[in-house]
């Protein structure tokens, strides 16, 4: 029997310089990894049509575009039904990430599910929240839950507000992270630019978290807000100042840097 090689076996080495690749990553290996991940569960999944497609399309498009290419091929090839294919997807996931690291290294190969929940399941509210609440146990839900907040701002802070208090911390740090209004590799977040307080109030419930990994995405939001809207933020930073818990105090050093 042929060994199945390890998720850290599908990275890349750039041929040239020897370095593992980030965007060769994000290729025919990682379409083989999912696919022998999908075939036990869905038989009639053209795993080799699959590979081969994802293959042809990838070939010169940066780290971003193959992870698009890639969860747009999953629509493709798995059922046509959204609630059907993703049912499927939410199968592969496997065990969840119990530390703060490794969601772009062990777990890098979910970003395509990521995608696709993001870009195929705006009519599916509740199932694809249900979604990226299992995918960020594990990788980020930090991009698929912004298309929400845009169609569905006020169920998507609701939601946020239920993460804020969860037992879980991925979930505690997505609850900031997803709702940043400058996150990097996203497209902006306006809706509360002018009207924070809907959003401060989920930061309120965060402010004396004490894992760092939530810590540092709620003073990175912090810091994101100092440049959007710096009245509000330099009330918000006023009023956290005068708490003289030591994880609101990290928080605020770091978001003043």
């Amino acid at each position: 029997m042929t060994k199945k090689p390890s998720q850290k076996e599908h990275y890349s080495v750039n041929p040239e310089t020897g370095r593992v690749s980030i965007t060769e990553a994000f290729g025919a290996n990682l379409a083989q990894l999912l696919a022998e991940k999908i075939t036990p569960i869905y038989k009639k999944f053209d795993a080799k049509g699959f590979v081969g497609a994802t293959k042809k399309a990838v070939i010169g498009k940066t780290y971003t575009q193959r992870i698009e290419i890639i969860a747009c091929l999953l629509k493709e090839y798995l059922p046509e039904k959204y609630t059907q294919a993703l049912a499927i997807l939410m199968q592969i996931l496997g065990p969840e990430n119990k530390e703060e690291t490794g969601m772009f290294t062990n777990f890098y190969w979910l970003m395509p599910v990521g995608k696709f929940v993001e870009k195929y399941g705006l009519d599916n509210f509740a199932e694809s929240i249900k979604a990226i609440e299992e995918i960020t146990k594990r990788n980020t839900g930090e991009y698929a839950i912004r298309p929400y907040a845009r169609a569905y701002p006020a169920k998507t802070l609701a939601v946020c507000t239920r993460w804020a208090k969860s037992n879980n911390f991925h979930l505690r740090r997505l609850a900031s992270e997803g709702l940043r209004p400058k996150l990097p590799w996203a497209p902006k977040l306006y809706l509360w630019n002018d009207a924070p307080k809907p959003v401060f109030r989920i930061l309120a419930a965060l402010k004396e978290d004490k894992v760092k990994f939530v810590k540092k995405s709620v003073a990175n939001h912090v810091r994101d807000w100092r440049k959007v809207n710096p009245k509000e933020a330099k009330i918000l930073i006023t009023k956290w100042s005068k708490s003289k818990n030591e994880h609101t105090k990290w928080i605020l050093k770091h978001a003043q840097r």
